[in-house]
């Protein structure tokens, strides 16, 4: 795994800190995607007349934003060899498949 996340051997630790902090805003991004999918969107843009072709257009860049935080909050369990660091990937895996899915949906009714 750390190889795959470009994580040298010996590296130095990352705070604990700093791993809640990407933890939290990582999966408030993702949040934030599925939100605006599922709510904001398909409810609330057709009440104040936004059309149609709003949601992929603001939906892509958020995931792809969502999905980068998501990888390099793994990253940073794993550069602070946390505890924990297998269970988050498993569930940061599990979000960015949800947040992936969105994205390409994005991209499916984008044209």
């Amino acid at each position: 795994m750390r190889r795959l996340l470009c994580i040298p051997d010996g590296s130095s630790k990352v705070s604990e800190d700093s791993v809640h902090r990407m933890f939290s805003a990582s999966i408030a991004l993702s949040g934030l995607r599925c939100m605006l999918s599922y709510v904001v969107l398909p409810v609330i843009a057709p009440l104040v007349g936004a059309t149609a072709g709003v949601g992929p257009i603001l939906g892509i860049p958020i995931g792809v934003v969502a999905l980068v935080f998501d990888v390099r909050g793994i990253r940073r369990f794993w550069l602070a060899d946390h505890r924990w660091r297998w269970r988050m990937t498993v569930l940061y895996l599990v979000v960015m498949v949800m947040v992936a899915s969105l994205v390409v949906a994005d991209f499916v009714n984008l044209g």
